[in-house]
Formats: C-alpha cells, sequence, structure tokens
C-alpha cells in the first residue's frame, strides 16, 4: 500500500475467534481449521498509515479477476488445467506429520515435509512425484513462457482476487482467518469466475517468531494456510502466497516494511519446501517494496535485488530478492514466482535492469495499479508495462479504486482491466486480481462472504464474466 493511501480505519465492536490447535494430520474434515475469525473484528491490524485492518501504507489491495473454474479454457482464461496433476475434486487434503511444530536455529518451523499435489505429503517427509494418466510424469505445472503463463502446456490468465486476513490476525492473537475459510466460503467466488486467490502471509506467524500465540504460529499456522491451498485447488483455483507482513528490526511483524529483514530466506525456504510438489501455487516474494524512502533510484534497485546492511532508508539487514528467489529454488521448488518492483509494486522502469538470476527460468512480474498511483501524461500504463511485456508476463496482483462510493464507481479498475486485457503490440492478454475480497478491508468488493458486489464489485464481476 502506499502511504497517501485513502483507506478508511475499519472499526468495529467484537471479534470472535474460532481459532484453535492444528488439525490432526490427515485430517482436514473442517478445511478451515475452525479458523474462522468473524470478521467484524475489533482487532484491526496496526497499519503504517493508521488505515484498515490490513491496510500497510497504502493501497494493499489487489482483486484480479478470473474465469469460470469448470469453464473451457482454450481462450486462456480457464480454470486449472488437466496436466497429470490429481488436484482436483478427489483431493483429500490430508497432510502427514512432515510438517514439524519445532522451531529451527533459524527461525524456521522445522519442516522437512512436502505437499504431493493431490495435498498430501508423501510417508517419508518427502513430495510425490505427480504422474500422469498413463504413469508418466506430468507436464510442469505453472510456468512463464516469454510473456505468456502456462499450465502444462494450456495458456491461462490468473483472474482473481486478493484474501486479507491471515497477515494480521495470527499477530493479533485474534485468528489465523478474517473471515470464513471454508468450502461455502470458495463456492462464493466461483459465480464470478474467479480462478485464483493471493493470500498475504505473516513472516512471524509461520516462523514462529516474536511471542505469536501457539494456536496462531508455527504448525498451527502453516497447517490452516495448506488447509485454505488445498481448498482452493480442489475447487480450480491458483493460490498465490504473498509475504505481506514482516519484522522491523527484529520487532514483532505487524505491518509492512520497506523490504524483507534477515528471515525472509528462513520464511521462503519453509514455504517453498512445503509447496514445491504443489506445482499450480504462486509464489509472490515480498508485497510492496519501497526501500530509499520510496525512490525510483539506483541504490533503491541495487537494494532491491541483492538487500544487505545499507540499504537506504531501511534500518536492518535487508534480504534481496535475489537471495529469496534463490532458497526457493534450493528448496527444490521449480513453482512461478512474481516480483513486485519499487514504489509499492507500481514501478517497473528498471525492474528487466535489475532481474534476479533464475536457474528455472520461471519468473513473472507484480505489479500493483490503484487510482492514486501517480499516473499522469507522461506516466502512464502504458509505459510502465510494455517494457517488461517484451519479455516476460505481469500478474497485477493488486488493483484497485476509489475507497468509497460513489467514488468507487469502477471506473479505475476498468481503465486498467481493459489495458491488461489488451495490452496492443501483438502482446497477449495478462493476469489481474482485485482488492479485496474481505468486508473489512478498503477498498472492498464485496459486502458479505456470500459474494454480494459492493463498490467496484458490481463492474468487476460483471468484467469477469465477460471474458
Amino acid at each position: 500500500m502506499r502511504p497517501n493511501s485513502r483507506w478508511c480505519v475499519v472499526l468495529l465492536a467484537t471479534m470472535v475467534s474460532a481459532c484453535g490447535s492444528a488439525s490432526p494430520p490427515g485430517d482436514l474434515g473442517s478445511p478451515d481449521s475452525g479458523n474462522d475469525a468473524n470478521s467484524d473484528s475489533g482487532n484491526d491490524a496496526s497499519s503504517d498509515s493508521g488505515n484498515d485492518a490490513s491496510s500497510d501504507s497504502g493501497n494493499d489491495a489487489s482483486s484480479g479477476s478470473g474465469n469460470d473454474a469448470s469453464s473451457d479454457s482454450d481462450s486462456g482464461n480457464g480454470a486449472i488445467s488437466d496436466s497429470g496433476s490429481d488436484t482436483g475434486s478427489e483431493l483429500d487434503g490430508a497432510r502427514d506429520s512432515g510438517l514439524g511444530s519445532g522451531s529451527g536455529p533459524d527461525g524456521s518451523s522445522g519442516q522437512d515435509g512436502a505437499m504431493g499435489q493431490d495435498g498430501n505429503v508423501a510417508a517419508d517427509g518427502g513430495a510425490r512425484e505427480d504422474t500422469g494418466a498413463d504413469g508418466g510424469v506430468a507436464a510442469p505445472g505453472v510456468h512463464a513462457a516469454g510473456n505468456q503463463i502456462y499450465d502444462g502446456d494450456k495458456i491461462i490468465r490468473l483472474l482473481g482476487v486478493n484474501r486479507p486476513g491471515s497477515e494480521y490476525e495470527c499477530i493479533q492473537s485474534a485468528g489465523i482467518f478474517d473471515g470464513p475459510s471454508d468450502q461455502a466460503s470458495i463456492a462464493a467466488m466461483l459465480p464470478w469466475h474467479i480462478n485464483s486467490v493471493r493470500i498475504p502471509l505473516n513472516e512471524d506467524c509461520w516462523l514462529s517468531r516474536n511471542g505469536v500465540p501457539a494456536a496462531y504460529a508455527g504448525a498451527n499456522y502453516q497447517n490452516a494456510i495448506a488447509a485454505y491451498v488445498t481448498l482452493l485447488l480442489g475447487n480450480g483455483m491458483y493460490p498465490i502466497l504473498d509475504l505481506h507482513w514482516t519484522e522491523d528490526a527484529g520487532a514483532a511483524a505487524k505491518g509492512q516494511q520497506p523490504m524483507p529483514d534477515a528471515n525472509g530466506t528462513a520464511f521462503w525456504t519453509s514455504v517453498a519446501t512445503l509447496f514445491k510438489s504443489q506445482n499450480k501455487v504462486i509464489f509472490d516474494l515480498f508485497n510492496e517494496p519501497f526501500p530509499d524512502d520510496n525512490m525510483d533510484a539506483a541504490a533503491a534497485w541495487q537494494c532491491w535485488k541483492s538487500g544487505g546492511s545499507s540499504c537506504p532508508g531501511v534500518g536492518y539487514t535487508v534480504v534481496g530478492m535475489q537471495a529469496m528467489l534463490t532458497a526457493v529454488r534450493n528448496a527444490g521448488a521449480g513453482n512461478l514466482v512474481v516480483l513486485g518492483g519499487l514504489e509499492y509494486s507500481n514501478d517497473l522502469s528498471q525492474w528487466l535492469a535489475y532481474e534476479p538470476s533464475d536457474p528455472a527460468g520461471n519468473l513473472a512480474v507484480s505489479w500493483h495499479v490503484y487510482d492514486n498511483s501517480n499516473y499522469t501524461s507522461n506516466h502512464t500504463l502504458s509505459a510502465d508495462a510494455a517494457p517488461v511485456l517484451a519479455k516476460l508476463p505481469i500478474v497485477a496482483t493488486e488493483i484497485g479504486d476509489a475507497v468509497t462510493p460513489p467514488a468507487c464507481d469502477g471506473k479505475y479498475i476498468t481503465e486498467v482491466m481493459d489495458y491488461l486485457d489488451a495490452p496492443g503490440n501483438g502482446v497477449p492478454a495478462q493476469s489481474y486480481l482485485a482488492w479485496s475480497w474481505s468486508t473489512d478491508n478498503m477498498p472492498r468488493i464485496i459486502s458479505d462472504y456470500t459474494g454480494t458486489p459492493e463498490c467496484d464489485g458490481a463492474t468487476f464481476k460483471a468484467h469477469l464474466l465477460a471474458q
């Protein structure tokens, strides 16, 4: 989010936290692990700009659109395709005990297991190799090739929403999810043709650091997130896991920071180890970088890529994008990775010049676009996006309009979606997700978790249905 955000602080009267310990291994009978914290939460997460429960420092919104989970995706807009993966309706969601509850010396969870394509952990704690119907190795999962994204050999677009809550509820000792995370809540997304959901994560809750209550940290937090991911996959949706809130010079991860701290590599090693066999799960390495006091400068881009102890405007040692990407690949995960640029992931001007090296060759560009992104006649959507689109796909993981009716009339997000639907110069249609599928976080697009549209929601839903 941006510091000049106009989001409203949502003051809520009560908090109901139903989050307990994680489901027993192999038992996800209650997919949300009992963490259906009532959305009328009185514990709004601390925000850099004093905004709503999940606002960090401005426009932390991201909503996109997706196509019907059961629709034909020959046009590139389909749901998860069958590429030999058994992530469909036969998902039992079971997870084995490879996900340990203890913490390693680096603050990691100590897990050594990995989820297989059906949501299972192999009996030996390692990943199961997914196979096709003929017993051969399945086609690769979600991957970038040129400026398009594929699932196996099928072109796809990620069109969906952000589902905030899991970045702030846990650190507030309020639960894990803000609102329901069960099958019914996901089914409510399907009539919108949503095919992708971005899940913001909290570094301390995942790694069980800084005194986060055990009920909401470590294995319990990870199990809840994994159960939700399994549900999304079973409904034909592509989950995007996003490192959203991180520590501030060792202090608890209660908001967004300019760049990840030294625990960023431990976080992504752990996440990648767990999901490396789920090749339809996408990793968003860091939500919104803004080092060097939010400047577009060479020093800021160098910090973005390489980190270090002398990043301008940051008072702690930074882990850069290269180190986190290397951690993901060293964990054996070839998953698609998306990287946002500077200025809260809005500035892509030098993204290609500082592109990290990826041995897997599986990168896409994350882009956040809001109506207060300071666009002018000399700074346009096309000027930002066209250079990177010549080489890589864009996933606009956050798009948003003005906050309150009647200002949130859908005009701006329509402009953004129209551009990404047809970038021009022979570039194919790209991906986008809207902020937010939440009743608490502005700009929201629903008024309840049955999917009643609000604000930009009607415009966004209609746009998705037309794809």
